[in-house]
């Protein structure tokens, strides 16, 4: 399936029925008055917030939603039937946006949170509710009153317990398919990660989801690159993962322009827990990964492995590390596998 993160929708309530005009037609009485019912209410607009969603593709092929209008009010004081409210599904973590595009109108973070974007029109008046001492037989009716419309964006935010961040092709999406069962793509080039794609580690029983975002570069947070369409994707991850190639020359400035970018979209994201994964360290002796990461801890307060993702080496005390951060616990169902990484033992940085 695609992942789509925004897309702008049209929304349109339920117009209200029109009031009836009609008189009571009995035998035998000449003068039967009014009686025309009113009319039913139009159906109103809600967001409802589901689990077994992860993206907005559907709203690239439907962008007009509309409730159904009430029905027109009927003689013998029948009241038109109430237009039928309509529910648009959208992923948890989404956003509703107003069409200005910056103010948010709901954010839904709860799965089987609903909320009203659009109230349906109310129903018109029958002539029978016109009828007074000085009108006896009213001949019009309330024509119903329009119900809300408006346009908004949704934009979502992926909700995942880690984050792997860093420069394109350090290795994340590697890391993602080496721990999990997501399958993302993977090449030797950069961008090769278009959308970021969500994957699921178990660790002492513990369920950790891990979100892969594309490759951030220097004035990521200005549009430059994939640019700031995928930070927001980390704002609400409990932690990050910061994977680094152990192969370039210069491991220490790659993590500073990562931390400043992140600094520069938004302050708080650099207080948010983070360990560092240098990745690639299959391909450079023992003393060279001694060396990059002794460079790192010169600019780097966190945690630092060494790791080989696609060696699977490393691996275990990485997830165990990042463990610590996810709050929530839950053991894998009957059905989920558990996926064990397998680590070399004659492999020496990380003993």
């Amino acid at each position: 399936m695609k992942f789509l993160d925004q897309a702008k929708i049209y929304i349109k309530a339920g117009d209200g029925g029109k009031g009836c005009v009609a008189f009571r037609r009995e035998k035998f009485i000449e003068f039967g008055g009014p009686n025309g019912g009113d009319g039913g209410n139009g159906g109103s607009v809600y967001f409802e917030a589901v689990e077994n969603l992860n993206t907005l593709i559907d709203f690239r092929y439907q962008q007009h939603f509309k409730a159904q209008k009430g029905q027109q009010g009927m003689g013998s004081e029948m009241t038109g039937y109430k237009g039928e409210d309509l529910i648009i599904k959208v992923p948890v973590g989404t956003e509703i946006v107003a069409e200005d595009g910056e103010t948010v109108i709901k954010d839904m973070v709860t799965a089987g949170e609903r909320f009203l974007i659009a109230q349906g029109g109310r129903g018109g008046a029958g002539n029978a509710r016109f009828k007074s001492s000085t009108n006896q037989a009213p001949r019009y009716a309330g024509p119903g009153t329009p119900g809300e419309e408006i346009w908004v964006w949704l934009r979502l935010k992926i909700i995942a317990d880690i984050g792997l961040i860093g420069l394109p092709n350090a290795g994340k999406s590697t890391f993602l398919s080496a721990v999990t069962s997501a399958r993302p793509k993977i090449a030797s080039y950069p961008f090769t990660t278009m959308h970021p794609p969500l994957g699921v580690a178990w660790i002492d029983g513990q369920e950790m989801v891990l979100a892969d975002i594309p490759g951030l570069i220097a004035g990521a947070h200005e549009g430059v690159g994939l640019g700031d369409r995928f930070l927001k994707h980390v704002e609400r991850c409990s932690a990050f993962l910061h994977v680094l190639d152990a192969t370039a020359e210069t491991v220490a400035e790659d993590y500073k322009t990562i931390r400043q970018e992140l600094k520069l979209y938004n302050e708080k994201l650099i207080e948010k827990p983070e360990i560092v994964a240098l990745n690639k360290c299959d391909a450079l002796s023992d003393e060279e990964v001694a060396e990059k990461i002794a460079a790192l801890k010169k600019v780097c307060k966190h945690q630092i492995f060494a790791i080989s993702a696609a060696a699977h080496q490393g691996l275990p005390p990485c997830l165990q590390a990042l463990s610590g951060f996810v709050t929530k616990k839950s053991q894998p169902q009957e059905n989920e596998k558990e996926i064990v990484v397998a680590e070399k033992k004659a492999w020496s940085p990380l003993d």
